[in-house]
């Protein structure tokens, strides 16, 4: 897989901009110039929202009506093209095609982004452990962001109807309704978000191994209202509506629905213990590397391409001995990289450089 050119139009800080890649692409200048915005504009091309986790209308320049992306690709060889226009939200072609939504792009261009943002999956709660398996079965599974909505939609419902009951207790016999509803989408997201850790860990744990020189050993293990391990759909789905029936009164006087696949949890071990509560500053960024890495090697596994390495910001924060072990990693991969400093990872490895200043192309 390989982006061969991006052309931005008011999006973000960037009025106007054509750039033609190479195999490795270094963005550099200073900070607040547009380098991450850059990065940003190719993830989009994922059909995932912005990694910084803003709206869409917020990407588009200030005093514009509307941002327009368009880049060139190659995908197994073949050529092709997508656009991406974002006004109130966003909307995509693919090769002159309209697609029914920008997500769907992610059915051709895949990529992994890393960046200093992520160092939250480690420090934060459970939403950004939540968010990083979510995104990535995004990217594998053509249907999981369907999967999401309903279940979001379910839990809404859910929700407002737990609400209602406090005024109007004659509607508790309608929970049961939406307790089958959200047991059966929950069901199917805790079995793949199972199974994608399952699929993933013994990446996460030869890459952290090697992060670590052998000193620490990482471990994931899913956290939920019950023991998921070796359950089908099926008998997930059973024990999910045991969950709520059991949480229901709990639930009615919270006004909100307490247990669920949304509350649920990965937890980060270094040598068994709570990366998140014991680990240091370096122990945990090294594990956003090892996952991050993971991440894009089973996805090269499972969907037989490169996926694009979006690398934000983080090589000038690394020593050299793990700059060298991630670009070993990616040394196949469509890389592109930004920095303050271009020497910092041109001295590892050759590519084109881009000057960035003030949204525009030095």
């Amino acid at each position: 897989m390989k982006v061969n050119s991006i052309e931005i139009e008011n999006f973000r800080n960037i009025e106007k901009l054509r750039l033609d890649f190479d195999n490795v692409n270094i963005i550099y200048g200073e900070n607040a110039q547009g380098k991450t915005n850059l990065i940003e504009a190719i993830y989009l091309f994922t059909g995932s929202r912005s990694f910084r986790g803003v709206k869409d209308k917020e990407l588009i320049r200030f005093g514009s009506e509307l941002a327009r992306l368009k880049i060139e690709f190659e995908n197994k060889n073949r050529p092709q093209n997508a656009e991406i226009k974002i006004e109130q939200k966003r909307t995509a072609t693919l090769n002159g095609i309209s697609k029914r939504s920008a997500s769907a792009l992610g059915d051709e261009l895949k990529a992994v982004i890393f960046s200093p943002v992520h160092l939250s999956m480690v420090k934060d709660g459970p939403a950004e452990r939540r968010r990083f398996i979510d995104n990535a079965l995004c990217q594998l599974k053509s249907g999981y962001r369907r999967l999401l909505k309903e279940y979001s939609r379910c839990l809404t419902q859910r929700n407002m109807l737990l609400k209602d009951i406090s005024k109007n207790p004659s509607l508790s016999d309608m929970i049961y309704i939406w307790d089958r509803n959200l047991a059966a989408a929950g069901a199917k997201i805790i079995y793949q978000r199972q199974k994608y850790i399952e699929a993933l860990l013994p990446y996460a744990k030869d890459i952290f191994d090697g992060l670590s020189k052998g000193r620490e050993q990482l471990d994931l293990q899913m956290k939920g209202s019950f023991e998921y391990n070796e359950k089908n759909v099926d008998e997930i789905e059973k024990e999910l509506i045991k969950v709520f029936d059991k949480s229901r009164s709990n639930d009615i006087f919270n006004k909100i629905t307490t247990v669920g696949p949304h509350r649920d949890d990965m937890e980060i071990l270094i040598n068994s213990k709570s990366a998140r509560s014991f680990g240091s500053q370096g122990q945990q960024r090294s594990c956003v590397l090892a996952l991050k890495l993971a991440e894009a090697s089973l996805l090269k596994e499972l969907t037989e391409d490169e996926p694009l390495a979006l690398l934000d910001d983080v090589m000038s924060e690394l020593d050299l001995s793990r700059q060298d072990y991630i670009l070993n990693h990616i040394k196949d991969w469509q890389v592109f990289i930004t920095c303050c400093d271009a020497n910092t990872v041109l001295r590892l490895k050759k590519g084109k450089t881009f000057h960035i200043e003030n949204g525009g192309l030095l």
